[in-house]
């Protein structure tokens, strides 16, 4: 009898494992890879070069499978202590993963892994499931990618998907670029590295409901203080609400790409009529960028504005724990009896081949 499945959501950043039936993932990984082998020694009594680091997955495509195997191997055999051979595996994939990605995927994880079973689940539908749905509109912030995901009876609308390519990581550079235009003194701001950046970026900014009017009214804004490592103190004032803003503005960082709000209206345009309503009545936020205070009540103020001819009021479903929405989701969904003839077994890719995995999961 096959073990509870694992549960793994590789993000650009980070890559959550944990088994059907948990609340949260058991363990978090940055997905990243050292490579020592690659470390260079300068030759005169100093210390090493550090180990270059290999990102296997950017923007929702994997560019080093091997390192991406070795990541999913160390999270199986090491962090969980799971044989893969003996744990069916749920794999969240992103809305902007290619065709062949998902038939890599397969192949990596029942030849060089070996796993008895195999589901693959778009991370909109997955964040669906977090709260409770299986028909409605993920609207996803991460951390390299937006997306706006139209879901209808489990079955992901390609069609109605829209990608948006600014998300967490573009803020934090944003944020990092807003202080040094600022009064803060050099010195604190050079003792920030990327990770402290996202912590303040993330225990200080918030999204405005009047940003205009925020911008005009000089002071108006509560500051934050921030204490670097160093003992200095940082003092974030309009920087707070600057920061998140290019979500719902990217022109402000020369992105072209309508903001998350019209990408979600466009979503639900490009639905079938007779899904719309259903749709509308269904929008569920998730993924770590959308967690700023003010991020849930924006989204639903801009829908809103932007609907109000169509006779419908929007409320937006923002759950506390929507940062890990679509690992949550398939934790949810891998533990239901009746999601156990979902799995595509050993025998069925024995049989059919890895290309199966597309008219498997569809």
């Amino acid at each position: 009898m096959l073990k509870p499945a694992v549960v793994i959501d590789s993000g650009s950043c980070f890559t959550r494992g944990g088994f059907a039936g948990q609340e949260q993932p058991q363990c978090v990984l940055r997905t990243v890879l050292l490579d020592p082998c690659r470390a260079e020694s300068p030759g005169d009594g100093r210390q090493p070069c550090p180990a270059p680091r290999c990102h296997p997955l950017k923007f929702g495509v994997v560019e080093d499978w091997d390192s991406m195997s070795t990541l999913w191997r160390h999270l199986l055999c090491c962090r969980l202590k799971a044989l893969p051979e003996e744990h069916p595996v749920l794999l969240a994939e992103s809305p902007s993963c290619p065709a062949a990605d998902r038939q890599r995927a397969a192949e990596v994880l029942f030849e060089a892994l070996g796993v008895p079973a195999l589901h693959v689940a778009d991370t909109g539908f997955l964040s669906l499931c977090a709260h409770g749905r299986v028909s409605g509109l993920a609207v996803e912030a991460g951390a390299a990618l937006c997306h706006s995901t139209a879901v209808c009876a489990g079955r992901t609308l390609r069609g109605a998907t829209r990608c948006l390519g600014l998300a967490g990581e573009h803020l934090t550079r944003h944020l990092q670029r807003l202080l040094l235009r600022g009064p803060a003194e050099l010195p604190a701001l050079r003792a920030l590295s990327g990770r402290l950046l996202t912590q303040l970026k993330e225990q200080c900014c918030y999204v405005s409901l009047d940003y205009e009017g925020e911008l005009l009214e000089e002071g108006c804004q509560q500051p934050a203080r921030f204490q670097t490592p160093d003992g200095r103190w940082l003092t974030l004032g309009k920087e707070r609400f600057c920061c998140p803003e290019p979500l719902f503005r990217p022109e402000m960082l020369q992105h072209s790409c309508p903001g998350l709000h019209l990408l979600a209206r466009q979503s639900l345009h490009a639905a079938p009529e007779h899904a719309r309503r259903h749709l509308l009545a269904n929008i569920v936020l998730s993924g770590g960028s959308s967690m700023f205070p003010g991020f849930p009540e924006r989204m639903c103020l801009e829908l809103n504005l932007l609907l109000r001819g169509e006779g419908v009021h929007v409320e937006v479903l923002a759950n506390p724990g929507r940062g890990t929405a679509a690992w949550a989701g398939g934790s949810m969904a891998a533990s239901l009896t009746s999601f156990q003839h979902s799995w595509m077994t050993r025998g069925e890719y024995q049989e059919h081949g890895a290309e199966y995995v597309h008219s498997r999961f569809q």
